[in-house]
Formats: structure tokens, C-alpha cells, sequence
């Protein structure tokens, strides 16, 4: 958590005492003003970037799920395509209930909608090539069993695309795009 706040209201104490008692244009509490804009902003794009990296969090839990009920040993490409379809079609169920319940001539939801992107997006990205950790290579498998959770961490990892044909490329982390 960002403290610039608390620095600066601190240092002002110190050379004025008490800091209830200040000027509302003064230049101690202009630098009150700036270091709380400064806090708000780093949280603000912390908060943005989290957003961001969730995706691909959700994404190499979902997998290192799959290496634990694997007893940690690394997957065959048939089995990886299997993982990534069942990842793929994950929302299917949720999407057809949903359609199911609109009442005929009525727009759809919009989690309906946002559901039918989601797919469509990871259907696309299959064909050309599905980021996902290296479920392969012995050693990543192990690194990736280890993962707890953080950010920082997956950039240890090897990470490749498989295609739907069966296509593997090396990638990098974070994809930066690519996606």
C-alpha cells in the first residue's frame, strides 16, 4: 500500500506540530493534496493491472489443477488439447442455461453476452494457438505444482501456444498482446 501519505503528514508534524491547524491553501497542505492524489493513483492502476493479470492467473490455476490430479507427472499433447477444450467450454453450460431461460423475442443478458464473447474469444485463440504454461516439460510441471498464487512467479515458467492441429510454439511471459 502506497505511503507517501503518511511520510509527508509525518514530516509536516514534525516541523509544525500540530497539523489540524493548517491554512487551506498553504504549502504544507498542498503537499498533503499531492501525496494523497500520488496514493489514490497507485492504487488505482495497481488495481487496474490485478484485473489484467486475473486471466492468466484463473488460467494457470486451472492447469496446475490438472498437473495435481495428474500425481505432478507431465501430459502428452493429446491430453493437453483435451485440458484446453474442457477450459474452452467451460462456460457452455452456464451460456445454454441462460438461453434457455430468455424469453423468446427478449435481447440477451448481458452476462449472456459476455459469456458468448468469452467462448468466441477462446475458441479463436485455440485455433491459433491456446497460452498455456509448458505441461510437457518435466521440470515446469514441477514448478508449476509448486505455484502459489502470485503474479511474479509465473514468469518462471516456461509457457508455449498449442494450436488446434496440434501445433506447438514457444512463447513468452507475460504474452504482451498476443493473446
Amino acid at each position: 500500500m502506497p505511503k507517501s501519505l503518511e511520510k509527508t503528514r509525518k514530516k509536516i508534524a514534525k516541523k509544525k506540530g500540530n497539523i489540524t491547524a493548517l491554512h487551506e491553501n498553504s504549502r504544507d497542505s498542498q503537499r498533503l493534496r499531492r501525496a494523497q492524489n500520488r496514493d489514490d493513483k497507485l492504487l488505482r492502476v495497481a488495481s487496474a493491472r490485478k484485473k489484467n493479470d486475473k486471466p492468466l492467473v484463473v488460467r494457470a490455476a486451472y492447469f496446475q489443477e490438472s498437473i495435481r490430479e495428474n500425481d505432478g507427472k507431465p501430459l502428452e499433447l493429446s491430453a493437453i488439447q483435451e485440458l484446453i477444450t474442457t477450459y474452452v467450454h467451460q462456460n457452455d453450460e452456464e451460456f445454454g442455461v441462460l438461453k434457455k431461460e430468455r424469453r423468446p423475442g427478449r435481447p440477451a443478458s448481458t452476462r449472456e453476452d459476455l459469456l458468448k464473447i468469452k467462448i468466441a474469444a477462446d475458441e479463436k485463440e485455440y485455433e491459433n494457438g491456446f497460452y498455456l504454461p509448458d505441461l510437457t516439460d518435466a521440470d515446469n510441471v514441477v514448478f508449476l505444482d509448486r505455484w502459489e498464487g502470485d503474479w511474479s512467479y509465473l514468469s518462471t515458467l516456461k509457457w508455449v501456444r498449442i494450436s488446434k492441429s496440434g501445433v506447438v510454439a514457444p512463447s513468452k511471459f507475460p504474452p504482451k498482446g498476443e493473446s
